[in-house]
């Protein structure tokens, strides 16, 4: 047995399989949902998956409308700003905010789980959150993956 053919592929920018999935949001709720998402964006559910590289797939979100959250945080769970300004600190609840754009509370949760560095930013910029189930990108041929460990 030649010990020589098994050889440890790195994957780069250049040579990562990057496909497009769909994910529906109103599956599960918000955390289970995000942290299922965040892992397709880094790549974890590959076999070829490297940690320093941007390996992971684009990962289209749909009925972002339709979220669950369980619990009371509807009501409870504040999302904090601020401008920069003296007295420029802004609180909106997830209901507020689902109001007002339902894609950000989705976001928001993706990117907390996502590096805090150049390659979270990276990977984050393939998430792409619609409110309703229709998206632009039928172009890429996109499969609609079922989430697993809900």
């Amino acid at each position: 047995m030649d010990h020589l053919s098994f050889k440890t592929t790195h994957v780069n920018k250049a040579n990562a399989q990057k496909s497009w999935v769909i994910v529906d949001a109103s599956v599960a709720p918000l955390g289970r949902v995000a942290s299922q998402i965040a892992n397709i964006l880094r790549g974890k559910h590959k076999p070829s998956f490297t940690p320093n590289a941007d390996c992971g797939d684009n990962v289209i979100v749909i009925n972002a409308d339709n979220l669950r959250v369980t619990g009371k945080k509807m009501t409870e769970k504040v999302y904090i700003t601020h401008s920069g300004y003296p007295g420029g600190q802004k609180r909106r609840t997830v209901r507020e905010q689902m109001e007002r754009d339902s894609r950000r509370v989705i976001e928001h949760a993706v990117k907390g789980m996502l590096q805090g560095n150049r390659l979270g930013a990276a990977q984050y910029r393939n998430l792409y959150v619609y409110a309703g189930d229709q998206h632009p990108h039928e172009a890429q041929q996109p499969v609609a993956i079922e989430l697993k460990n809900l």
